[in-house]
This record gives C-alpha cells, structure tokens and sequence, in this order.
C-alpha cells in the first residue's frame, strides 16, 4: 500500500509524542488518529480499519518492562490481524526487540525516532506480505510482483537467476541504474528464501554520516554519545534470522567499508559504547548503482568487501534495452492506478504505446510508473493519447539558459522540479549525490521525485 493512502493510528500517552507524530503524518499519509490512552485501542479498531498502528510500550509513570505494550500488541493481533504494527520505546534494548518480533510485531522504533526512519518504516510494514489475504492477486500492486513484470530475454534471466540463488545462502550483489528495481529484486529474493519468515530489515548507508554508521548499523548503548538518550538495535541485530539489504553500498567511504568488513568476516558486531560483540546470523543483499568493479580498480572500494558482496552477481537491465516490456508496464500501472483512483481503466492509444516505447527512459521503471499516473488521473477520455505523457529530460533542463528562465519567471514548483532534475542530471543520476547537494536526505528528494512526476 502506498503511504499517502493509508490510515494510521498512534496510542502513545505523552501529548508531545501525540502532537509530533500527528503534524509528521498529517501531510503523508490520507488519515492519523492519536490516542493517549489504550484503553480505547479496541474501542478505535471497532470503529474504522487502520493500516498501521504505532503503539507505545510503556503507558504507567516509572514502568520500562514493555508489557503493557505486548498485552496491547496482543490485543490487536486478536482483533486486527492484518493491521500493522510497529512499536515505540525509550527503553529498548536487544531482548525487547526479539521478543517484539517473535510477538507479532511489525516493527520496533525508539524513541527519539528520526523523521525518515520512521516514515520508511512504516512505509515498508505497509508492504502485503507474501501469500497474506491483503495480498492483491490481479492486478498485482506489490512491488516485487511489478518489478518482476516483463517477458524480455533480460528479464527472463533475472528472474530464472533469482529462482536459483533465493533457496541459498548466497550473498547477492545487485547492480544497475536508477529505477530499475534493486530493492525489489532483494525483497523478492528474500520472499523466496528459506529466510521469508524472519525480518527484511533495509539500509541506505550512503544516507548515513560517518558517524552514524556504526550507531545505525550495529546499535548502541544508552550514553554512548552525547544524542544517546537510550540504548538503540542496529540493523544487523534486527535483522538476525533473516535478510539484511544494504542499498547505495558503492557510495560509503573507506573507513566505513572496514567496518562493515570486519561485521561480515566476524559474523558479529559491537554496538558503540559496548566491548561485548553480538553474534549475528543475516544473509547479505547489497545494490548500486555505481560502477563498483571500476571503484576496486581505482581504489576507491575494496575488493575483499567485494569478494564478500557478491558471491552472486545480478545485473538489472535498463528499460530502454527492454523496450518489448514498456507495453507490459503501462497497462500494468494503468490498472493500479485506476483502481486505487476508482477510475475506469483506460486503453492506450496506439500511437501512445509507440510514444512510450520510443522514449529512453532515464528514470526507468519508476519513470515509467509515474508517468503512467499522472497520465491516469488527468487524462479526459477513456483513451490515453501522447498528449496524456510529457517528458522532459534532464539534458534539456540542464542545459537551458539562464538568461532565458530570467526573461520568462516560472512558478515556485516549476523552478523546484528544473533544480532536481539539473542537480540529477550534474550526477548522471545518482540520487545519493544530487539529495546532497539539495540539501535533502535521500527520502525527502524520492517524495519530490513523486511529486513531480520526475
């Protein structure tokens, strides 16, 4: 499910958390209902469905044992059982988080959470689960499913090559542009692994400074650094027993490529602040869009790091070299679209179908899927023309004069979508790069990417 059109409830008995997670949601997602006390949970469930609930542990003054917040997430699974859940403490520490998972819980945050982990979070627990009767059947809406669209040689061999390797225990390195599906692909090699069961537990590590790598990936202890107000489970731990997904791996630096060396050959890890290390048990997927054989062969990356990422190889095609599959695609969108938008959904035209074959798609698939929304919504017939799907390179965007864009002043979204697509362009897509020199994290820039239909 996407994230705008869900409806979440928050139970949490400090105003603060209330009124914070309310005016972080409110623009995000279609409806957020808070409640301070959990007496009225089962009351709230009775009432509307929710897709996620963001449920506190501790409700008592002086209580950090979390059992209140288990009896709730109990409750919920009793009443709810196809509702999210994701808990919430400032008390966390490795025992919990286990228990938590092993409970039923969806996920586990603690509290202070930082705005673009949690929103990623719950975007991820808002994801059907295989084989689950919110799962959609056709058509299917599911990230993995779409990625795994197309009848093109190409695809065909990616996905005989992921029905091979998703039984084992091999660790995956992920390669190709931008939009054509890295996360996907591992989320369906883990749905397909002897894993499934346990977490997929996802990481953008170009997104995390020097100095919160360490904290981020293998945990901390509370006091360990000044902002270390709790002790924190790194996404190794959380992800112990199943598939760890490190995504943008070819953009960390050296320093942070021996950390994450020494986790792998050691199988263990030690959180910030602590001398004790924590065995782990996670099958690797790593993906990017860098070139890293000529990384290792610049030094700017480590072959043993890469020898330990890519026991198997997977390269993503660009969907310009599978143009047979741009048909397959569209109409796969159109009737996602139509569907979430109650909306007839449309034919294509066929001189629209030969539009979007001809176009090369720099943003790929994820290009393609937002031009086929736009064009799904804002189409006026039954029938989608050309005329329903603009394109603007980021070439021409780039290149366009100063001069020129100074004689002709353009709305505020337009100057804000040329600037995305110039920065884009200046970093041959990568995206890490141009959030950065925008002065945006990672997330924020994927929401304007949305909301513009770049």
């Amino acid at each position: 499910m996407n994230l705008k059109h869900a409806c979440i409830l928050v139970v949490d008995d400090e105003p603060d958390v209330l009124f914070a997670l309310k005016l972080l949601l409110k623009t995000e997602v279609r409806e957020v209902v808070t409640e301070k006390n959990p007496e009225r949970l089962l009351s709230l469930l009775g009432q509307q469905p929710f897709d996620a609930v963001l449920l506190d542990m501790n409700y008592r003054s002086g209580q950090a044992t979390g059992n209140e917040g288990f009896y709730w997430l109990g409750r919920i699974r009793e009443h709810a059982p196809a509702t999210a859940v994701i808990l919430l403490t400032a008390y966390g520490d490795v025992r919990t988080a286990v228990r938590a998972l092993k409970a039923g819980a969806t996920d586990f945050l603690l509290k202070p959470w930082h705005n673009d982990q949690l929103l990623q979070t719950l975007a991820a627990a808002l994801q059907p689960k295989p084989g689950s009767k919110s799962s959609p059947k056709k058509p299917a809406d599911s990230a993995t499913d779409t990625v795994l669209l197309g009848e093109s040689v190409a695809m065909q061999e990616v996905r005989a090559i992921i029905e091979k390797v998703a039984p084992t225990e091999a660790n995956v390195l992920l390669l190709g542009e931008n939009g054509t599906g890295k996360e996907l692909v591992a989320k369906a090699l883990h749905e397909q692994s002897r894993r499934a069961a346990r977490p997929f537990v996802a990481a953008d590590v170009a997104a995390l400074s020097e100095g919160l790598f360490e904290s981020e990936l293998f945990g901390h202890l509370k006091g360990a650094f000044t902002d270390a107000q709790a002790s924190r489970v790194g996404r190794f731990e959380a992800a112990t027993g199943g598939t760890l997904f490190l995504d943008e791996i070819g953009n960390i630096g050296l320093p942070q490529q021996a950390k994450l060396l020494t986790a792998l050959q050691n199988r263990q890890v030690v959180p910030v602040g602590s001398n004790a290390p924590i065995p782990v048990n996670i099958r690797l997927l790593s993906a990017t869009n860098a070139p890293l054989h000529a990384l290792v062969a610049r030094g700017a990356f480590r072959q043993d790091l890469m020898y330990r990422l890519n026991t198997v190889e997977i390269t993503l095609p660009p969907l310009r070299e599978r143009a047979d599959d741009v048909q397959l695609l569209a109409q796969h969108f159109a009737q996602v679209y139509a569907v979430r938008n109650r909306q007839p959904v449309p034919e294509f035209s066929a001189a629209a179908l030969r539009k979007l074959q001809e176009h090369p798609w720099p943003g790929n698939v994820r290009e393609l899927q937002h031009a086929v929304e736009r064009a799904v919504i804002l189409a006026t017939g039954p029938v989608l023309l050309p005329a329903d799907f603009s394109f603007r390179s980021p070439e021409s965007a780039a290149s366009a004069p100063v001069t020129a864009m100074a004689e002709q002043p353009l709305p505020l979204l337009e100057v804000e979508k040329n600037a995305i697509q110039q920065a884009i362009a200046r970093h041959q897509g990568n995206l890490t790069k141009a959030a950065k020199e925008l002065g945006l994290t990672r997330t924020a820039l994927y929401r304007r990417l949305d909301k513009h239909a770049i």
